[in-house]
């Protein structure tokens, strides 16, 4: 990071150039975990970078990553949270895309698959998370078992059959990976593998990644105004939306990857940039219930969508819906409308006693950011649309959350193209805390054996090897090691981790996307003003 005047990215070498004196890039130690939002607001303050990334969502994430890791130096601002939006409202899953095979799109599936085993197997291992999939065919499902049968089929064969069997299995098997199976009418039931994750964590932990190599991170800050010079984009004038204080960040490069804002953002650069996007709304519930599933249930729909009924973190997550959706993105809810269907819906092959109303501890929306077509959002491409502005704008939109470190190395390259230099999709690499999965709950339990079994698992599922460093709090004040709530895994160190480590600035940013305390429905009691507490204070040095 370079104030003002300073290049910070070396013509002849194509990597950051050093100049300690004006750095204000943050110490190694900071670096390594990610940083504080306040001390991120003074960094970016007038500040000059090599590029700057509009949205902290995967895609930003990605992007800042990888441009960092080509030596640039980087700066993220999002006018909310890490993963605030579509990013951290996500059927949490890294997986190849089963409905993707009948749109024809075999190199997204197959290029998918290599991606999700590569965040299992190197990037993020402790958050990419193995999961088979049911599928039953009964009466009335808009496709017969045999050719269920053969799309499992190619589907496994795209991943070269690298996670083991797939295929039709017995319906009392069926019936044992998930008890509340639905077994009237069916004609049999046919398994695949993929993943499941923690979304909000992933972007977290790739934005931890690019600040390990000298990037700066700020939440709550939202562009006003794009900065030109020469009829070229120069940087952004920012707002502090918690503060309101507003600066200038100049850049030498801007990405655009706001996510469905992406062409409100493009419209600032050009008042007549027109529309390159079309919006879809994906809700979600979330009921009590799965802990004993050891499978997920991928329900066929007709005219091409699914419904997942999926255990996550001893939970069950219905969804998900598709719709278009025109009004304002900061406006998305899911609504009792959106329930109702996603409960019909999966009540046709969990048991309706399952899938209950009465079970439901929360809801939530994202929105699918999808290319132009003239089909309906159910059956345009998951495609990723990179542009490039009259006045040398980034802009990047769409994609799948499984294939973010690609999507990232795509943009992160034309937009280092304006530096005169070039970035490829480099190699992959571990994020920071990536740990095999359970390989930590011995460590956990040596720094802290008063943790009970579940919070360990829960700790070194979420956190990796950093799951050692939220613990290690509790050496200053043991109560950091109570549960934030008494039917939850989540402990109250999480919260000062956040702030210091994650750049969390509100209860919700905590709430939702550091804990899973508000997806479980447990946000209340006071928890909330605690959480406001902690972030407000700052511990004694």
């Amino acid at each position: 990071m370079k104030k003002r005047g300073s290049s910070g990215y070396g013509a002849a070498t194509g990597r950051a150039t050093a100049d300690a004196a004006n750095s204000i890039s943050p110490t190694v130690a900071d670096r390594a975990l990610g940083g504080r939002r306040d001390r991120s607001l003074e960094q970016l303050a007038g500040a000059s970078v090599d590029v700057l990334v509009i949205g902290a969502g995967v895609v930003g994430a990605a992007t800042a990553l990888a441009a960092a890791e080509a030596g640039a130096s980087v700066a993220v601002v999002d006018r909310g949270d890490v993963a605030g939006e579509t990013s951290g409202s996500s059927s949490k899953l890294l997986h190849g895309g089963l409905r993707y095979l009948a749109m024809g799109d075999l190199g997204l599936v197959r290029q998918a698959h290599a991606e999700r085993r590569l965040n299992a197997e190197l990037i993020a291992p402790h958050l990419a998370r193995p999961l088979d999939f049911i599928v039953p065919v009964r009466d009335g499902s808009p496709a017969p078992l045999w050719k269920v049968r053969a799309g499992v089929f190619l589907y496994g064969a795209l991943s070269r059959f690298a996670d083991g069997r797939s295929g039709r299995i017995p319906v009392a098997e069926a019936r044992r990976r998930v008890p509340d199976l639905a077994t009237t009418g069916l004609h049999g039931t046919v398994l695949y593998h993929d993943h499941q994750t923690n979304d909000a964590r992933l972007t977290l932990s790739a934005l931890q990644g690019a600040a390990a190599r000298g990037a700066v991170v700020a939440t709550h800050v939202e562009v006003v105004e794009l900065l030109m010079a020469n009829g070229r984009m120069r940087g952004a004038v920012v707002l502090d939306r918690l503060g309101g204080s507003t600066f200038s960040i100049t850049a030498r490069s801007v990405v655009n990857a706001t996510g469905p804002w992406v062409d409100r953002l493009r419209r600032l650069e050009s008042p007549s940039a027109g529309t390159t996007v079309a919006l879809s709304k994906g809700a979600h519930v979330v009921l009590e219930g799965g802990d004993d599933w050891t499978a997920a249930v991928t329900t066929p729909l007709p005219h091409g969508r699914v419904s997942f009924a999926i255990p996550w973190e001893g939970l069950l997550l219905l969804g998900t819906t598709d719709e278009p959706y025109d009004a304002d993105p900061a406006d998305l809810r899911a609504t009792d409308a959106d329930q109702d269907q996603i409960l019909a819906e999966a009540a046709g092959s969990v048991s309706p006693g399952a899938v209950s109303a009465s079970r439901v501890r929360s809801r939530f929306a994202g929105i699918r950011v999808l290319p132009l077509a003239s089909s309906s959002t159910v059956h345009r491409r998951r495609e990723t649309v990179i542009t490039k502005g009259p006045a040398g704008m980034v802009s990047v939109a769409g994609g799948k959350l499984t294939t973010w470190r690609l999507i990232g190395a795509k943009a992160a390259g034309v937009a280092l193209a304006e530096l005169g230099s070039a970035a490829t999709v480099g190699t992959p690499a571990p994020l920071p805390g990536a740990v095999a999965i359970g390989s930590m709950d011995e460590q956990i339990a040596g720094a802290a054996p008063e943790l009970a079994d579940d919070v360990r698992r829960h700790l070194g599922r979420q956190y990796g090897s950093r799951a050692l460093d939220v613990v290690a709090l509790g050496a200053r004040d043991r109560s950091l090691l109570d549960r934030m709530h008494p039917d939850a895994p989540d402990i109250w160190a999480q919260v000062e981790h956040a702030r210091e480590h994650e750049w969390a600035a509100t209860a919700d940013d905590v709430l939702r996307r550091r804990t899973t305390l508000a997806l479980r429905g447990l946000a209340g009691n006071g928890i909330a003003g605690r959480v406001e507490r902690m972030l407000t204070d700052r511990p004694a040095a």
